[in-house]
């Protein structure tokens, strides 16, 4: 059993896998930066100084506070907020890739056409010797 995990696991695709993940993990983080840190406060501005994070529904008649954070820690709320800053950062996330996705097609279209066309095989050697023969007795 070992022995076949030791497999499993020096194979290629897993470790593509393991370093995407990391990367996707690394690259997340940059978009939740991107969205709450520069995208959201100037969201914000437009509306007049909206804030998503702290648009909630209160679900118990213990909560009073203004605040998300605190409210969370008094009761029940719903978050709504909270879910459309995530679904931004997702829709951005997904915009990015699928350029990405698209600029690697392109290049790997661009590099294609770039090739040059394959060289013809040539001719069995039977076919060879008869297209000598052939041009032996054209010259005669």
């Amino acid at each position: 059993m070992l022995k076949e995990f030791q497999e499993f696991i020096s194979k290629g695709n897993v470790m593509d896998l393991a370093v995407g993940v990391i990367i996707g993990a690394a690259f997340g983080k940059i978009v939740d930066s991107l969205v709450n840190d520069i995208i959201m406060p100037i969201v914000g501005a437009i509306f007049g100084g909206l804030d998503f994070n702290n648009y909630f529904l209160v679900l118990s008649s213990s909560v009073h506070s203004a605040a998300l954070a605190d409210a969370k820690k008094e009761g029940a709320v719903f978050a709504y907020g909270s879910f459309i800053t995530v679904v931004l950062n997702f829709l951005i996330l997904a915009f990015i890739i699928f350029l990405m996705v698209k600029a690697v097609n392109n290049l790997r279209k661009r590099l294609e056409s770039e090739k040059p066309a394959p060289a013809a095989a040539p001719p069995p050697a039977d076919v060879q010797l008869l297209t000598e023969i052939r041009d032996l007795l054209a010259r005669k």
